[in-house]
């Protein structure tokens, strides 16, 4: 268990990242079956053929999936946290290019003690002098293949969970912030300013640790879980499942409220709504619901006149959230909801919403 103690300048000094890196390797993880698919199983399932394709192809891929651990050490050097915002492939994956092959070849005896001996073509990539560049290929690869052609949306929904904590975390604080990250992240107000308590794995004993004025790296991600990174070189790092996935590769499991949703505002207007239970703005719509700029902007808009959304404006970008009738209407999805008795077209009231061994699958 881990309980980093921020002091005022850590929390000055705390900001967010995407790593398509990051995407790349998580989503590894999930078509490999390491990691349970969940709310992504639409994703595996339409992805298993060019999965298959991609580890007959690149055989280096099979050996970065024999590495994966949950719950244990990963090797660092494959998946190292972005030191700015990310959101350049090229640059983390120049980043992985770079490690020194003594480094690596420390890591990956470090990730395959306690493990079954590889395969023997496995072993023989990772005991190779190359390993390193065809590992990096391997993660490339599988970010051309598995990742790329959703990247728009992927990029749309981590840059709605980044807005809506960063909002938060200005707002509110870190207790706002950290609230719903993970149910095993938890803040406590400390001193000047206070712990966050990670419980990781099997241990019982709390690790103190101190970022001493670095601040922390807070990472959304679709396709993975809760990981830290604590160990030197790299900046202290909370990897965490981002919010509004659920719906993102498919339409989730609906409840018989839903029909009466859909039923009462259209089914792409309900689906709008659901979107915004995390505020959006029209192109990450776009991206997330596959829809055009034009029937997103119309819909926006009669929901809008209807005082179910509202709109703040965020510098160039417009940013759309529910009203308290619009959250009302889709938390009552999941109950029967006679149509007669929901009233839309009055205005209504609209309010803003406003190291451990690292990285460890937890």
């Amino acid at each position: 268990m881990l309980a980093i103690e921020v002091g005022p300048v850590d929390v000055a000094r705390t900001r967010f990242a995407i790593s398509p890196l990051g995407e790349a390797v998580q989503a590894l993880r999930v078509a490999a079956g390491v990691q349970p698919a969940g709310p992504l199983r639409p994703w595996t399932e339409r992805v298993a053929p060019r999965y298959e394709q991609l580890r007959a192809q690149v055989p280096a891929v099979g050996a970065l999936t024999a590495l994966f651990r949950r719950g244990a050490y990963n090797a660092d050097f494959i998946h190292p946290p972005p030191s700015g915002p990310g959101a350049d492939i090229t640059a983390e994956l120049a980043v992985v290019r770079a490690t020194a092959l003594p480094r690596a070849r420390l890591e990956l005896a470090r990730n395959l003690a306690g493990m079954r001996p590889p395969a023997h073509h496995v072993q023989r990539i990772l005991d190779a002098p190359d390993v390193v560049a065809q590992l990096a290929d391997a993660l490339e690869a599988s970010w051309r293949v598995l990742v790329e052609p959703d990247w728009p949306r992927l990029r749309a929904v981590l840059e709605r969970d980044v807005a809506h904590r960063s909002g938060q975390l200005a707002r509110d604080g870190w207790a706002a912030a950290l609230s719903d990250l993970d149910r095993r992240v938890r803040w406590r107000a400390d001193g000047e300013a206070g712990t966050i308590e990670v419980r990781t794995g099997s241990r019982t004993e709390w690790e103190r640790l101190r970022p001493a004025g670095q601040g922390l790296l807070l990472m959304p991600t679709v396709f993975g879980t809760l990981i830290n990174y604590v160990e030197p070189p790299w900046p202290y790092a909370l990897v965490y499942p981002a919010r509004g996935v659920a719906d993102l590769f498919g339409p989730a499991a609906r409840a018989p409220g839903d029909a009466a949703l859909s039923r009462l505002v259209g089914e792409r207007r309900a689906d709008v709504l659901r979107a915004l239970a995390v505020p959006a703005t029209t192109s990450q719509l776009v991206a997330q619901l596959s829809l055009s700029l034009g029937t997103v902007g119309s819909h926006l808009a009669v929901l809008r006149d209807a005082g179910l959304v509202t709109r703040t404006r965020l510098g160039r970008a417009v940013r759309y959230e529910l009203t308290p009738l619009g959250v009302a209407l889709t938390e009552n999805a999941g109950r029967e909801i006679p149509g007669e008795d929901v009233k839309v077209g009055a205005a209504a009231p609209t309010t803003r919403r406003a190291a451990l061994s690292g990285p460890t699958k937890i």
